[in-house]
């Protein structure tokens, strides 16, 4: 009892009927803007999730250069 190639088919018509063929095209137009959008956004958040990694990094080497430093004038 699962949905044949037939109903897919009226379906699709209804559709394309009631919303028109322009009004469809537009909105994939727009899906797809929106997860280009998004991938950007991932890229950008990956970037800068590296660069958080790399600025704790010298954050935390830094204190333990100036230890040794002290250590050293003493």
């Amino acid at each position: 009892m699962g949905i044949s190639i037939w109903q897919i088919l009226i379906i699709a018509v209804v559709v394309v009927l009631l919303f028109g063929r322009g009004k469809i095209s537009e909105l994939m137009g727009d899906v797809a803007k929106g997860i280009k959008s998004f991938k950007k956004g991932m890229a950008e958040d990956d970037v800068a999730d590296s660069t958080k990694t790399i600025d704790h990094q010298a954050s935390e080497a830094a204190p333990t250069a100036k230890a040794e430093d002290q250590t050293k004038a003493s």
